[in-house]
């Protein structure tokens, strides 16, 4: 009998086992290959939050400086005035600001009223009142948004302060708030009072400023 074309025939049944055994090794390398891309991701996704982090608080740093630069300034519990580059001078409560506008409420402003005459004497007859905003013909809502390149300074008012007693005490005689019962009737009868614009029935108060 021959042997020797049976061995030949064995030989490539073996090398046949041994081609799956390689191809699992490749497998074992392919399959290690999502592992390395999901950690890729996870970090990637790490990076990207604490880069999102570290954005939020230089925002909230840069935005709190700059509401503090000039806002920190304000005290609530008095009362501010505002200068206008018009020469306009309003007094309330500064309730915002920022670098592109002033909200104010419960404003007031300062009106000027005369006898009517025209000579150099007549100014000795000029009186000065505190007006509350809100009883002008346009009725308007006792707020303010005034922009901020028109205001040249503000300033808070001490207590004592002759605006700041008047304002007191229109405050203490109208605990309701002003009444615009009367739009025709002139809004400038006297020197010492805080009055409603457009209203005769206004209890007088403390005179906010004194004749010239």
């Amino acid at each position: 009998m021959d042997f020797s074309n049976r061995n030949a025939q064995a030989q490539p049944a073996a090398a046949g086992h041994a081609a799956p055994a390689s191809a699992g090794v490749g497998g074992s390398k392919r399959a290690n290959k999502p592992d390395t891309d999901k950690v890729a991701r996870i970090v990637q996704a790490a990076v990207a939050f604490l880069v999102a982090i570290l954005l939020v608080f230089v925002a909230l740093t840069v935005y709190s400086s700059t509401k503090n630069s000039e806002e920190g300034f304000v005290d609530s519990s008095k009362l501010q005035a505002v200068f206008l580059n018009t020469g306009q001078v309003y007094f309330g409560k500064i309730s915002s600001l920022n670098n592109k506008y002033f909200v104010v409420k419960d404003i007031y402003y300062l009106q000027t009223s005369s006898n009517g005459s025209s000579t150099a004497a007549s100014a000795s007859n000029t009186s000065v009142s505190l007006v509350k905003l809100g009883c002008e013909l346009h009725e308007p809502y006792d707020q303010m948004v005034i922009n901020a390149d028109q205001v040249t300074f503000w300033e808070n008012l001490q207590d004592n302060g002759q605006v700041a007693k008047a304002v007191a005490t229109f405050q203490k005689q109208n605990p309701s708030g002003q009444k615009c019962s009367d739009q025709s009737a002139s809004s400038g009868t006297s020197a010492s009072s805080v009055q409603n614009a457009g209203t005769s029935n206004t209890p007088a108060a403390t005179n906010p400023t004194a004749k010239p």
